[in-house]
């Protein structure tokens, strides 16, 4: 009967043990951050984004300037294109 005995407190020392054990994961793994690796970068990103900003204001630019204004798209890179639209612009009426 000695065994049994030894046996059931044996077993409940085993159950507590696996019981703690699981308690240390769960604190352990609340308190872990999982770091996140980013493919891109932020600084990437930011240039990016700024290279496709300043593409689509030329692009836009070359449009509105060829189709809506008639003239030829090459002609956005002049500076006496500019002069002429700021003239325009700030035109006294």
């Amino acid at each position: 009967m000695a065994l049994n005995n030894n046996d059931k407190e044996a077993a409940q020392t085993r159950e507590q043990l696996k019981k703690q054990k699981e308690e240390q994961k769960e604190t352990l793994s609340s308190k872990r951050k999982r770091i996140r690796v980013r493919l891109i970068p932020i600084w990437l990103k930011v240039f990016i984004v700024a290279v496709l900003l300043v593409a689509s204001v030329i692009l836009g630019a070359m449009v509105g300037y060829s189709v809506m204004g008639e003239g030829e798209a090459k002609d956005i890179f002049e500076k006496s294109t500019w002069t002429h639209i700021m003239e325009l612009v700030n035109k006294e009426k």
